[in-house]
């Protein structure tokens, strides 16, 4: 199984979980302080809410959910024979998960694009402080302070 992950910023959580609860006719699938997701079927959405007042209606981040750490490595590969450069995150927490994932270097408008799988629930949000690169050269360091988005 694959999805499309949408990271939105809202500036009232509440009232968004209760707007998109509406909208898709389903509860949120996860609730944290400051956060929510919908693990959507129908769209095949993960839909997050980051609560980040004054920023709402913003772009967090993007994802691809797959089912695996296998399909996590495949797509890596897969980019990296394209072309595409990827900063490396195994083991890390982010958004309330534990997770083997990688961020896509060098989108055309600065967006940013993980393709992840989520390996177990955590009771913590995660981010910058908690993430621990794979053996990072300098320059995947420096990638990752400006590209992994991490619910922040």
């Amino acid at each position: 199984m694959s999805r499309v992950q949408l990271a939105l910023n809202v500036d009232d959580l509440e009232q968004s979980v209760a707007f998109y609860s509406a909208l898709f006719g389903a509860e949120p699938a996860k609730t944290r302080p400051g956060y929510a997701n919908f693990a959507l079927t129908e769209p095949p959405l993960k839909l997050v809410l980051i609560e980040n007042p004054g920023h709402g209606g913003s772009l967090n981040h993007l994802g691809v959910e797959v089912a695996d750490t296998t399909a996590v490595d495949a797509e890596q590969t897969r980019l990296a024979a394209s072309g595409l450069a990827s900063v490396d995150e195994r083991d890390t927490t982010c958004c309330y998960a534990k997770q083997d994932k990688f961020w896509v270097q060098g989108t055309p408008n600065g967006e940013s694009w993980e393709i992840y799988t989520v390996l177990a629930d955590s009771p913590v949000p995660g981010g910058p402080a908690t993430r621990a690169l794979t053996s990072p050269s300098p320059a995947q360091s420096a990638a990752a302070t400006t590209t992994g988005a991490c619910c922040s």
